[in-house]
């Protein structure tokens, strides 16, 4: 069975995101919801909440829809007059009311009209799979499951898969697949359980968290502080993600918690009603949705400060914030030494870490066997529901199973069985190359990834780096193709990474063995582009034939990978900013993670780009133009052959300046592909563990039989005029207020550069000449004192190192 369209059953935040990810996959989607019960108030659009929703996500940030375009896919309607629609459904997911007798006649609805075959799943989070087939008859339970979406269904990578007994294996087998290659979810199979995985893991976590902070007496920033990086926990911590999720969420988690869970379940032992969280919710304080929450920024400031709140239990008050302070403890450094060494740190935020981490991970050690059929899929769970670094498992091995164990023992706690079971083992080891994970019969199984899943973690495990520097390394990863991997902070470009580049080019071009070259690493972002540290460092000490050598060297190595006797293909995910753009430029292709944020951003600290974007945005723009002119070549009279791109260079010089000097970024790489800065042809992959395996075979592919670039001569550029014409259009941004007079200076030397600089509107430029004109204004802006102080500026502001 092949989906081939998807209805979604409910226009809510959840109902809409999952429908904005559909259409994201490029499927046809049907967005149904009630008739709104007062009409009057709706002008008689019987489907406004669902045209509504549509309307709202054009408007959010971020943004549901990776383009804007897609909300075209989406059909909305309403569950009145629209649901015969549902006969054309491959794929039915319901995300109505968390309200049972709201679904069950939900049920009866989609069974009456769907085709027969149709999948039907459900997104609750709360309510048992086996309650909501009760009464439903044998062919629906048959085709229905859970797939539980995290929120927001775009970016939270989660997908919590339940399946019943009457499930048939082939439906799964569907969902399953398209759920991960096409929408990019990690698709995580659950038991029939109460809140599930992550849920149920992460609101006992939570929980604990409050409860500890308010017993301790341990303000909200340090518990954060804590709670976040130190522990390998993204940086909101407790009380920061409580507000992003909203705290009137979690009376309705615990709610829900408690009305399904077994009676001797530790989530009732430690659950408190504080009442404070009730009297915040009644004044609005719900969180970043809200007033505020735990934090907010303080209405009175002119400078926004932030604050925080002193928490007292028993009531809330506005008085009760106060200036938010940065802690300074042992325990945050500690977090570098590892795990362990946090939560034996002897200070008020390592007891805090102890306190709550010891019942969290107690309690994920018990649910083994209860929500999941392995621990793997627990940590995994975690990991993307959560965005935990590791797993509860994994942090055990961290910590040490039979040290752990100890600590409880000492405490006076039990000692869940699968911690006794590993006694002075690990969770996870890696055994002949291949990670093992410990299984509850007390065995040790393999990790088996999914066809078409291929990760350089693994690949590290049985492997040594073909070359290494402290920089960046370049790993073997099968069938004659080399991946580049940054390992330097944020994986910003320096001298290093140059330098394993042209070895890695040499190796390739003088071997047998190897025939294409992969440009990717798994870490959060691909590149921030230039380590703007080392560069700050070199300007302050005048050492400007070095500065001038970098950049020159950059725009050597990147042409050297353009023109090499063999294909680069680079795969980004997370940011590509500056020169981690730019060498997306420089390659055959690039297959990019759908979540990838690139642009040239260099005029935000007063520079241009100067390894060869300006140049390669103009190619860029001209051979879109040369393609729109083919394709409409049939249409075009001989009195109108002139308005070929070969006689009209300002297009493509326009519309790289106003992509450059607005420092475009785009925000999928869909959009990428409409800004200019991926072609149409380069591939996007929906799921970021499939992105070196699809970028490997994208480089297989241009291997056979490759025929190496030739160096372009005959660029044409507008010249003087084309520059005149430009520094107006800048000269009204000032005059309205729009531009600073540093934006004219640097906004007249991209101008210069992509304009040709001093060259004649008939001459012709080659990539060369104009890498040339690039250093050369590159290096005027640098010695401007505007650009310093730029600079100084956003590394001040710990803003992302970009070129």
């Amino acid at each position: 069975m092949q989906i081939k369209k998807i209805a979604v059953i409910g226009s809510g935040v959840m109902g809409s995101g999952i429908a904005a990810q559909a259409a994201n996959a490029g499927f046809p989607v049907l967005l149904l919801d009630i008739v709104p019960p007062d009409l009057a108030k709706f002008n008689g659009n019987r489907n406004a909440f669902s045209e509504g929703a549509v309307e709202k996500m054009l408007k959010m940030s971020p943004a549901p829809l990776m383009k804007k375009d897609n909300a075209a896919l989406i059909t909305c309607g309403n569950l009145e007059d629209d649901l015969d629609k549902l006969g054309d459904i491959d794929w039915i997911v319901e995300v109505v009311l968390e309200d049972l007798k709201v679904k069950h006649a939900t049920y009866d609805k989609i069974q009456k009209h769907r085709k027969k075959g149709s999948i039907v799943t459900s997104n609750t989070s709360t309510i048992p799979l086996h309650k909501l087939i009760e009464g439903q008859p044998e062919d629906f339970a048959k085709d229905f499951m859970i797939t539980h979406f995290f929120n927001p269904p775009r970016y939270m990578r989660l997908l919590e898969l339940v399946i019943g007994e009457k499930t048939q294996a082939k439906a799964v087998d569907v969902i399953r697949k398209i759920c991960d290659e096409k929408l990019g979810k990690g698709v995580v199979e659950c038991f029939d359980t109460p809140g599930f995985i992550a849920n149920r893991l992460g609101v006992f976590w939570l929980t604990a968290g409050v409860n500890e902070a308010i017993k301790q007496g341990v303000s909200v920033e340090t518990a954060d502080a804590v709670m976040s990086k130190p522990v390998g926990i993204p940086k909101t911590g407790v009380f920061g993600l409580i507000d992003l999720v909203g705290i009137d969420l979690m009376p309705k988690l615990a709610d829900s918690l408690l009305s399904t869970l077994s009676d001797d379940d530790e989530y009732r032992d430690i659950f408190i009603d504080h009442p404070f969280v009730h009297d915040l919710i009644a004044a609005g304080y719900t969180g970043r949705k809200g007033k505020g929450g735990f934090y907010r920024l303080d209405p009175a400031s002119k400078t926004k400060e932030k604050q925080a709140l002193e928490i007292h239990a028993e009531s809330f008050v506005e008085s009760h914030y106060r200036k938010a302070e940065k802690p300074r403890l042992a325990s945050l450094e500690a977090g570098k030494k590892g795990l362990r060494a946090v939560v034996e740190s002897d200070d008020e935020g390592g007891r805090y870490a102890w306190a709550v981490l010891k019942q969290t991970l107690a309690y994920a050690a018990g649910l083994a066997g209860e929500v999941a059929a392995n621990i793997h899929d627990i940590d995994e769970a975690m990991k993307l529901g959560y965005n935990w670094k590791k797993g509860p498992f994994e942090m055990l091995d961290d910590l040490g199973p039979a040290w752990f164990a100890a600590r409880l023992q000492e405490e006076g706690r039990t000692v869940p069985a699968i911690l006794k079971a590993v006694g002075a083992g690990s969770f996870y080891k890696t055994q002949d190359g291949a990670l093992k994970y410990f299984g509850l019969d007390g065995v040790y199984h393999d990790i088996i990834r999914p066809q078409g899943v291929l990760l350089l973690s693994d690949i590290k495990r049985e492997a040594k780096p073909v070359l290494k520097n402290g920089s960046a390394a370049v790993w073997d990863i099968g069938d004659g193709v080399l991946c580049f991997e940054h390992t330097s902070k944020m994986n910003t470009f320096d001298e290093a990474i140059f330098e394993l580049l042209v070895k890695t080019t040499k190796l390739i071009e003088g071997s047998e063995d190897y025939k294409a070259l992969v440009i990717y690493n798994e870490g959060s972002n691909f590149s921030a582009g230039a380590n703007l540290g080392l560069a700050l460092f070199m300007i302050n000490i005048a050492m400007w034939p070095q500065v001038e050598d970098f950049v020159a060297t950059g725009q050597r190595v990147f042409m050297n990978l353009k023109y090499a006797n063999f294909p680069v293909v680079s795969a980004p995910s997370g940011m590509a900013l500056g020169g981690g753009c730019e060498i997306l430029l420089a390659a055959d292709a690039v297959q990019a993670h759908a979540e990838t944020y690139c642009g040239l951003v260099e005029v935000g600290v007063g520079l241009l780009p100067g390894w060869g974007g300006c140049k390669e945005m103009i190619l860029r723009f001209q051979e879109r133009e040369r393609e729109k002119f083919a394709e409409n070549l049939e249409k075009i009279n001989a009195k109108t052959l002139w308005m070929s791109p070969d006689t009209t260079p300002m297009g493509a010089a326009r519309q790289a300046f106003e992509t450059i000097a607005t420092a475009k970024v785009a925000t999928s790489a869909f959009e990428a592909q409409d800004i200019g800065y991926l072609r149409y042809s380069d591939g996007i992959t929906m799921n970021r563990n499939r992105l070196l395996f699809d970028a490997k075979t994208r480089a297989l592919a241009l291997a056979e039989n490759y025929v190496p670039k030739t160096k372009i001569t005959d660029i044409r550029l507008p010249g003087a005029g084309g520059k005149t014409a430009l520094d107006l259009a800048v000269s009204d941004l000032q005059k309205s207020g729009k531009a600073t007079p540093y934006d004219g200076v640097v906004s007249g030397h991209l101008a210069n550069v992509l304009t040709g600089g001093n060259a004649d509107y008939l001459d012709r430029l080659s990539e060369d000449d104009l890498l040339a004109l690039e250093l050369s204004e590159f290096m005027k802006l640098l010695h401007h004192e505007g650009t310093l102080a730029r600079i100084e500026h956003m590394l001040d502001k710990g803003k992302p190192l970009r070129n």
